[in-house]
């Protein structure tokens, strides 16, 4: 097994399929992880709303989707690919290998897609094994406050008084197919610096940008 396979779990019967996985589609466009990305989002879905659903049994509905929304996001697939160090196996672009600001959407994008490539390569098992073993210190932890970050944000302003004015988000970019899009939003609140946040959707960047702009007024308040 390569270092990379002892760090994943499994020894790939099919290599082309773990290659594929880690190729971003600026570097080959007719070959990248875009198709395999799609389908490890599903596959790490299912897994963590197994282990959720096995894991808090008294929990409703609306709890256990809270804690799936917060471990299948893009940024928590990003902080598994750098704890992995899949940067360093990616195929990129000069461009894109610099990182910057893209390095955690490409991370968790192929980080979903190496997902994909295990259960393709050797089905279901080695994907959980991997999700289970990677994602498990994060399962106690995921969604335990109930209000999401825009309603903390919009309560943290309104408890500053008259002084303060309720937040607002604006739409800076927009990039990437259409099964696979990119927004960035800004949030700012009168007397903080403004700050962005990125996600799959719209409401999942302004929901990243207000934790991000909770976390600034902590640090100051």
């Amino acid at each position: 097994m390569t270092p990379l396979e002892q760090k994943l779990g499994h020894s790939f019967s099919d290599p082309a399929l773990l290659a594929r996985a880690l190729t971003h589609a600026g570097a080959n466009s007719a070959n990248s992880n875009e198709r395999l990305e799609f389908l490890g989002d599903r596959v790490l879905a299912l897994v963590v709303a197994q282990t959720l659903y096995q894991r808090y049994p008294e929990e409703d509905e609306g709890a256990l989707t809270r804690r799936v929304h917060s471990l299948v996001r893009w940024e928590a697939c990003a902080r598994i690919g750098e704890e992995v160090g899949l940067w360093d196996h990616l195929v990129l672009t000069r461009s894109e290998a610099a990182g910057g600001r893209a390095r955690g959407p490409i991370l968790g994008s192929a980080l979903e897609a190496v997902i994909a490539a295990l259960y393709l390569d050797g089905g279901l098992e080695p994907a959980r094994a991997f999700i289970e073993r990677w994602w498990g210190p994060m399962f106690a932890d995921a969604g335990t406050d109930e209000r999401d970050a825009k309603t903390r944000l919009q309560e943290w302003a309104q408890a500053r008084g008259k002084d303060s004015s309720a937040p607002v988000y604006t739409l800076k970019e927009q990039a990437g197919p259409d099964h696979a899009p990119r927004f960035v939003v800004e949030a700012s609140v009168k007397g903080v610096a403004p700050v962005t946040g990125e996600g799959g959707s719209k409401r999942q960047a302004e929901q990243d940008a207000a934790a991000k702009l909770l976390a600034a007024v902590g640090d100051i308040a």
